[in-house]
């Protein structure tokens, strides 16, 4: 009798393969872009809220609005090309972040990244409302149709658009906060003013909705949230340049002892 040798059968038995060694970006490198990125974020931001933008909204009078955007509209074009660059800069800065903290903790430096990326997607939408105003004092096809009210509807709208990303700019920075309080070495008086200032951004977005009359307070706001933020953020940038040239150590978590 005859017998049949027959291979043994693996089709019961899923092969698995274990994944291919890929690279990973270092947290020098996220360092870098981050710390490269805030400085030129600084710049652009300057310029595109404080002299081109800010200098044509006039909250209370329409009329005076438009005139002024009609007439410096070149100058504004520059502003919304400002806020490009930092929309596209802050996804990088985002990423950058999440390389740069993901060994302090993974979940929470994820989350951080997410919170930045949200404040980006509202950047990058306001800046539809900011070429609908552009379109109104400047296409001749829609010059008829365009009126004071709808140029001033849609500059208040790109501002706060902005705003509204803002809040989650701000849970951004109070997440980046505890990430610092989380790493080894880094100095936690940077971790408490940047979670100071996250809450100012947040607060300045709901007193937007809940005061009637923001306007009247908005110069309480603006210092409220600009000196934390710029005091913050400023000495951010110089911890991550440090960081990224070697003066500093590279983010671990703090050690238990």
């Amino acid at each position: 009798m005859s017998t049949t040798q027959q291979a043994p059968s693996t089709s019961a038995r899923p092969i698995t393969l274990e994944p291919a060694t890929t690279g990973s970006t270092s947290q020098m490198t996220g360092a870098r872009v981050a710390g490269a990125g805030y400085i030129a974020i600084f710049v652009l931001a300057i310029f595109a809220n404080f002299l081109a933008i800010g200098s044509v909204l006039s909250p209370g009078d329409a009329g005076a609005t438009a005139e002024s955007l009609a007439a410096s509209h070149g100058t504004v074009r520059i502003g919304a090309i400002a806020f490009l660059v930092i929309f596209v800069l802050d996804i990088a800065v985002a990423w950058a972040l999440h390389m740069l903290f993901r060994r302090v903790h993974t979940d929470l430096s994820l989350l951080s990244a997410w919170f930045r990326l949200g404040y980006s997607i509202m950047l990058g939408t306001a800046l539809v409302f900011l070429f609908a105003a552009l379109a109104l004092v400047s296409d001749p096809t829609l010059a008829d149709s365009g009126s004071d009210a709808q140029v001033l509807l849609a500059l208040r709208a790109f501002d706060f658009t902005w705003v509204a990303g803002l809040a989650a700019f701000g849970i951004h920075l109070v997440l980046l906060g505890r990430l610092l309080q989380l790493t080894d070495g880094a100095p936690k008086a940077l971790a408490y003013i940047l979670m100071v200032a996250g809450t100012a951004y947040a607060v300045d977005t709901v007193a937007h909705l809940a005061l009637a009359d923001y306007e009247a307070w908005s110069t309480v706001f603006l210092a409220i949230v600009a000196i934390p933020s710029v005091i913050g953020e400023a000495w951010l940038a110089v911890w991550l340049l440090l960081v990224a040239t070697g003066r500093r150590a590279v983010p671990v978590p703090v050690t238990v002892r």
